[in-house]
Order: C-alpha cells, then sequence, then structure tokens
C-alpha cells in the first residue's frame, strides 16, 4: 500500500510538472480563427470597405453594418415600436408620413426633465448648442470646424413647426448632415429629447408678460 502510494504520488507530481511547463505555451490550430482573433475596430471609426459594407446586396462577401437594430427586432424595455422605415436615397415619403406620429411618452417631470437635459447637452447640444440656438462647439459663431451652422430650434420657423414625429425619423435615421443616434439613444430617449425641446421652443416663444398700467385704477387707490 505505501509502495503505490508512493507511485502515485510520484506520477501526480510528473503530470503537475508537465502541465506547468512552457511546451503548450503556443496554440498550434484553432477552432474558429475568426472569433479566437478579434479584429478590433473603432465604434465610430471609419471602417474598412473591403471588409464592410451598407449594401445588403454585398453581405454574402462583407460584412453588413449599417449602424441600426436588426430589422423587426425591438431591445428589451422599449416601448411603442416606430414601423415607419428609412427612405431610400434621394426618397421623402416616409420622412413626410411620420409628421403624423405622435410622441408616445408622458411630458417631463422634474426628475426626467434633468435627466433628458443632461443627454440633450451631451449628444445634441454639441451642435444645436445649449441654448438650440445652432451655435454648439462645433460652430462655435462661426469659428468651430463646421463650415455651416446646425439647425436653430428656437429662431427656425421649420423647426418649430417640425412635429414630433418628423424630428423622431431625423433623430433616429438622421437626415441631411446630421446622422443616426439610434445606436446612442434608446426609444424612449429620443422622444424625451424631442419633449424637451418642444418645452424649450414653447418658452422661448412664449409672448413676454406686459406690465399694464391703469391710471384711473392708480387714482382710486
Amino acid at each position: 500500500m505505501k509502495k503505490f502510494s508512493v507511485i502515485a504520488f510520484v506520477g501526480l507530481a510528473g503530470i503537475g510538472l508537465v502541465s506547468c511547463s512552457d511546451n503548450n505555451r503556443k496554440p498550434h490550430r484553432v477552432y474558429m480563427p475568426d472569433m479566437f482573433y478579434s479584429r478590433a475596430y473603432e465604434t465610430y471609426g471609419q471602417r474598412d470597405s473591403s471588409v464592410f459594407t451598407e449594401n445588403p446586396n454585398d453581405a454574402g462577401e462583407k460584412v453588413f453594418y449599417n449602424n441600426q437594430p436588426v430589422s423587426g427586432t425591438i431591445s428589451r424595455g422599449e416601448d411603442m415600436p416606430f414601423d415607419i422605415p428609412k427612405d431610400k436615397p434621394g426618397d421623402t415619403t416616409n420622412y413626410v408620413v411620420a409628421k403624423a406620429f405622435q410622441n408616445p411618452e408622458p411630458a417631463l417631470d422634474t426628475k426626467t426633465h434633468a435627466e433628458t437635459e443632461r443627454l440633450y447637452l451631451i449628444y445634441c447640444g454639441i451642435c444645436h448648442g445649449a441654448k438650440l440656438d445652432g451655435n454648439g462647439p462645433l460652430y462655435k459663431g462661426g469659428d468651430g470646424p463646421f463650415p455651416a451652422k446646425p439647425a436653430d430650434f428656437i429662431a427656425g420657423a421649420k423647426y418649430l413647426a417640425m412635429p414630433d414625429g418628423q424630428m423622431f425619423y431625423s433623430v433616429t435615421y438622421g437626415f441631411n448632415m446630421m446622422g443616426s443616434y439610434a445606436s446612442q439613444l434608446s426609444r424612449k430617449q429620443r422622444w424625451d429629447i424631442i419633449h424637451y425641446i418642444k418645452g424649450k421652443q414653447a418658452e422661448a416663444t412664449k409672448p413676454a408678460a406686459t406690465a399694464t398700467s391703469d391710471s384711473s385704477a392708480v387714482a382710486k387707490k
């Protein structure tokens, strides 16, 4: 029994030495090399056109990626799907249809307003400005890197009259020079930001209270 214990101990010690050696440090064949050796790409960096494509017809030879959620899917916790698809290049049919889509989220309360203002300043204020006047850091009164002034939500008649649904379409899919924010902001956050913008527009366009002086009333006092 004692002899067997010694043999077992020596055997285990040998196995331990072999397993801790450097013989197996270098792998031989990898089962899935494209998953084992990842090709790292910056999320918003320029993509190699030889690898990625935004054209679904090229998906067989390249990796299809267009910053949009998979068609027909909805994220956990999301509500009220926006079922208006993105227009094809040169078409504005769905952009116009989006005018009829109402904001499904309730008006902002104090807590939600503070959080939505924070999100606006992070994602929108850099272009449209903290005051929603189109004078964000990227424009900076014409001294910034943007040669053209972004949309002025306060003085621009077009944006004052723009319905919530059309504004949501622009934030979701992008429009003109503005890209999509569907991957940065949830559907609820996008609707809340539109509530925030509309609220600021209402404040800015509200008639100023005029002080009236009734001379007869003063005389009576």
